[in-house]
């Protein structure tokens, strides 16, 4: 039977990868045919395919869902409100021609959006301005494409709905999935300074197309702009208030330092936001726009979070447990050397929707493993996490990927040859910290 589930997961992984199923798709029949397999009947009160698969699966990760809509809802403010490019702007302000700096400045940024929502939404929030400013002061399009990544790659740890996923999916409470993730902050955060730092080093700076500088348009419009016009430049500009600039800090803090629960965290983060933007009178009207824009944007996630509980709930199953337990055991290391060998070697796996790709198979994965009790959920966590950092920054087929790199004018995949190297680091960085604490 073991062998047989084996088989169905190559199944859905061909699936997968070919395209011809969507992935949410993919997963749900991949559910329901573990289930199948392992011998769970088709009805009844407990352990079968329709109420223990289909029914309490597609509600497994109800609470993440929410986190993703509620970040979802605080990214489109922050991009309505002008929050995310007044911080751009401001960041390539200071830099003025300094390719390096305005780059680091828009890798912070980036930081910051994906802390908040993650995804192609923080790479549209960061990237829309930060990129043509970084390729205007001479930053190889490659590498600017690269920076907005390896930047959201950097506040991935802080991700509130990332925490959520992990902690429901494993069964962890959110403060040990916080605790790995303050761990594995500064390996983000150290290689991605390190990308910006090399790689506009080594590749010069390359003036392939150019924008008028902020200062420059400023001059322009202040010597076309009528005399009588007495607005000041942040007004003229568009800008949002400083104090409306700590937004993406805002949810961060409640979580990390005063331990409030993740969802109120982020409506505090939505509150912030529009209350320092926006007068009192069209406060309804813009929280209502902003969340239907929300939902727009999260759709997509929460319908792979739908398939991804119930694959969870399929690899659950006792008879799936019973099945795979002895292959697993079999398998899996347990030495930590060759825990950290073998793991690290198949980093890869997780790019192209592989079978390690977390917001895949890889969560049937991880729930099998935690299932079985052959590995803890912590060193589960740690595994996961770490390939995530990959997936989130190098997969050629994520759509963060493929928008920084279209919007740059390169491919998907000469971004992904750029940044593999710096994220398969702090892969391995990941995994020898779960690898020493865990095992």
């Amino acid at each position: 039977m073991g062998i047989a589930i084996i088989i169905v997961m190559a199944i859905g992984v061909a699936l997968i990868l070919t395209g011809k199923v969507p992935t949410a798709f993919a997963l749900v029949l991949l559910a329901v045919a573990i289930a199948l397999v392992s011998g769970a009947p088709f009805v009844g009160a407990e352990n079968s395919v329709l109420s223990t698969v289909l029914q309490d699966g597609a509600i497994r990760l109800a609470s993440t869902m929410i986190a993703i809509l509620l970040g979802s809802w605080l990214g489109s403010l922050m991009r309505d409100t002008a929050i995310a490019s007044t911080l751009v702007r401001k960041t390539v302000e200071f830099g003025g021609d300094r390719p390096v700096v305005v780059a680091l400045g828009v890798l912070l940024i980036s930081a910051l959006c994906g802390a908040v929502t993650g995804s192609a939404p923080a790479a549209l929030l960061a990237g829309v301005i930060g990129i043509p400013a970084m390729i205007a002061v001479g930053v190889p399009k490659v590498t600017a494409a690269g920076t907005i990544l390896m930047g959201i790659g950097a506040g991935v740890p802080f991700e509130l709905p990332v925490w959520q996923f992990f902690s429901t999916a494993l069964d962890l409470p959110v403060a040990d999935v916080r605790s790995f993730m303050v761990l594995l902050f500064p390996f983000a955060a150290v290689a991605a300074v390190a990308y910006v730092l090399v790689e506009t080093r080594r590749r010069g700076t390359v003036h392939q197309w150019s924008l008028a500088s902020m200062s420059d348009a400023d001059a322009d419009a202040g010597s076309s702009a009528p005399a009588a016009d007495t607005r000041s430049r942040r007004q003229r500009l568009g800008d949002a208030p400083w104090f409306a600039l700590l937004t993406p800090l805002v949810p961060i803090v409640l979580a990390l330092v005063l331990q409030v629960p993740i969802i109120p965290s982020l409506l505090a983060g939505v509150l912030f936001a529009v209350t320092t933007t926006t007068p009192p009178r069209l406060i309804a009207t813009r929280m209502l726009r902003s969340l239907y824009d929300a939902f727009h944007v999260a759709a997509p996630p929460i319908a792979l979070f739908i398939a991804i509980g119930m694959l969870l709930a399929a690899v659950g199953l006792p008879g799936a447990v019973a099945a795979l337990r002895p292959i697993v055991e079999a398998v899996a290391p347990t030495n930590v050397v060759l825990y950290v060998v073998v793991f690290s070697v198949l980093v890869p796996l997780c790019l192209y929707r592989g079978p390690l790709n977390i917001f895949g198979l890889g969560a049937g994965i991880a729930g099998a493993m935690t299932a079985i009790g052959f590995y803890s959920p912590m060193a589960v966590l740690g595994l996961m996490t770490s390939y995530n950092q990959v997936f989130g920054v190098a997969d050629p087929t994520s759509t963060q990927t493929v928008w920084a790199a279209q919007y740059s004018g390169v491919t998907p995949q000469q971004v992904m040859v750029r940044v593999l190297p710096y994220v398969w680091v702090v892969a391995i960085a990941g995994i020898v910290l779960s690898a020493v604490r865990y095992l």
